[in-house]
């Protein structure tokens, strides 16, 4: 009889301590447009991407080249981008962004070709 009680709160316990974490805050419809920063690092120098964002359009420019990609949501956190005018096949992939969490100006996501499972991560600025 000791024996169960003692498996019972060993179960027990961890649950205690997992419903005590802090929740991640997320407002995503933030997000949806707006002037941003993508800053990563790329062989060890930093690179840093702007992009403005409409409801169906997204305008980014790297490396002093401008390209436009259409945006559609699939929900209020997920949302898929197509370059229009893709220069070779690699640019004709779309990527599936997923939103998963914010915090003031900033929103984290995951990134993948679509179709693919190996996902990135990235961190986003909201600038205006």
């Amino acid at each position: 009889m000791t024996i169960s009680i003692i498996k019972l709160k060993c179960f027990l316990i961890p649950f205690a301590f997992l419903s005590c974490q802090k929740q991640v805050e997320c407002n995503p419809k933030d997000f949806k447009t707006g002037k941003f920063v993508f800053e990563q690092v790329v062989n060890g120098r930093k690179e840093i991407t702007t992009f403005t964002r409409t409801e169906n359009l997204q305008i980014e420019t790297y490396h002093e080249r401008t390209d436009t990609a259409s945006v559609r949501w699939v929900n209020d956190y997920e949302f898929i981008l197509q370059k229009l005018k893709p220069r070779n096949s690699a640019e004709k992939k779309a990527i599936s962004m997923r939103i998963i969490s914010t915090k003031d100006k900033t929103y984290t996501f995951e990134y993948s070709f679509v179709g693919e499972n190996k996902k990135q991560i990235g961190t986003v600025t909201k600038i205006n």
